[in-house]
């Protein structure tokens, strides 16, 4: 064993451990908007772990919240961003620990076995079978992309079939995803697992056809270059940009996943005609493609993307939508610091419309009272500079004397 090998669980100290791997090298490449992050050693990790490298990366990228590149066609494994190889193999741990370590011995010694869309970690040093948590995000991607050759087209049209008699008997008794990546974000995958909505009924329909096919197939190319060339190629009036909260570190460095959502949008609205075009179940799917749904910078993004000169008119329409990814105090106030930037910086035209964006939001229960109050209350330089916050605040008076006076109403119709 080559002298530089670690321990597959590192929490093991004892130097004769018989589990070993190399540790995780990474390299640096590009700058700016192209930086990204090549795992060199990949293969040879993945190989120590029995599984598949893909697997691997892909888990990267979600907990990175990271475009990863899980088919490449080089051994170039990539993730978007620049990322040291000390902060992955910390996420490596994760995975280890989740889809590697039998559950009874912690041994490294188990197979992956998919049955009844069940990932089962088969351990040969113990004999346990045990369980893979479902509601993790890789869960999802290792059976979306079983190669085992069991099931086929058989097997996705039972797939669909439960899903319509999980709708049917309203089995909405899901539980919140793996959130070890997104503290403050608690709600995880529950968008997921309550299937008694449309967009969520929709969108698992849409997932199903499109495995049948073996491949997502939209309207357009989206891959991650054909989605950069519309980007840079889209008229001057759509070209703004994305300002997402600062200060926190995560997707920060390169072209981030909340990037890649916004030009896809703006892409794709250009493409069709106008962003009243594309579909809701369209964008939930691509933020969760990204592994971003449960995000609150996610949301900064929409507000920024999903709407025109008609956005008044268009709230109602998206609520359904944002009601699902709008699930904090958080949530709240990155959504209107997008709103922010939209009406206050992208279209300065439309800023005599804040009185009933904000009523919109408010009557579609978007956004709370208490957080309405305190953003009409203060100017911040976070999404805009502080002289367009303040004209934005301004603009927003009708609306916080609406609600003041709203309010005072019905304190007089208690007392009575």
């Amino acid at each position: 064993m080559a002298p530089n090998n670690i321990n597959i669980r590192r929490d093991v100290t004892d130097p004769f451990y018989r589990y070993k791997m190399e540790p995780l090298h990474s390299k640096i490449e590009g700058k700016g908007n192209g930086i990204k992050t090549v795992v060199v050693n990949l293969n040879s990790v993945a190989q120590s772990l029995s599984r598949p490298p893909a697997y691997v990366i892909k888990y990267f990228g979600f907990e990175l919240g990271a475009q990863a590149n899980a088919k490449p066609t080089d051994d170039r494994w990539i993730i978007n961003g620049a990322h040291d190889a000390k902060k992955l193999q910390d996420y490596l741990d994760g995975f280890i620990a989740k889809f590697v370590l039998c559950k009874k011995c912690k041994n490294p010694e188990t197979d992956v076995n998919i049955k009844d869309e069940k990932i089962i970690l088969d351990c040969k040093a113990c004999g346990q079978r045990s369980d893979v948590d479902p509601r993790l995000k890789l869960s999802t991607f290792i059976l979306r992309n079983n190669t085992s050759g069991k099931g086929g087209k058989k097997s996705k049209k039972s797939r669909r079939e439960r899903n319509k008699d999980k709708d049917a008997n309203g089995d909405n008794n899901g539980s919140p995803g793996d959130s070890n990546s997104d503290n403050g974000d608690e709600n995880g995958d529950a968008l997921e697992a309550n299937s008694d909505d449309e967009l969520t009924r929709a969108a698992q329909n849409l997932e199903a056809d499109e495995e049948e096919e073996k491949e997502v197939t939209w309207a357009a190319d989206l891959s991650e270059e054909a989605v950069r060339a519309r980007a840079k190629d889209l008229p001057d009036d759509l070209k703004r940009a994305l300002v997402i909260e600062d200060g926190d570190d995560e997707g920060a460095d390169g072209p981030s996943a909340y990037d890649e959502l916004g030009s896809w949008i703006l892409a794709t609205a250009e493409e069709k005609g106008g962003v009243s075009k594309v579909e809701d179940v369209e964008i939930y799917l691509k933020a969760k493609e990204y592994g971003i749904e449960s995000k609150h910078k996610t949301v900064a993004v929409l507000a920024q993307t999903i709407f025109d000169e008609k956005i008044a008119k268009q709230i109602e329409v998206r609520a359904p939508l944002l009601k699902k990814l709008i699930t904090s105090e958080r949530h709240e106030k990155a959504f209107l610091g997008g709103t922010e930037r939209f009406l206050g910086k992208d279209h300065p035209e439309l800023i005599s419309q804040v009185p009933a964006v904000l009523l919109g939001y408010y009557q579609n229960d978007l956004i709370s009272e208490e957080t309405l109050k305190a953003w009409c209350s203060k100017a911040s330089k976070k999404y805009v500079d502080l002289s367009t916050s303040k004209k934005v605040r301004k603009a927003a008076e009708p609306f916080l004397q609406w609600l003041e006076t709203a309010e005072s109403d019905e304190e007089s119709e208690d007392d009575e």
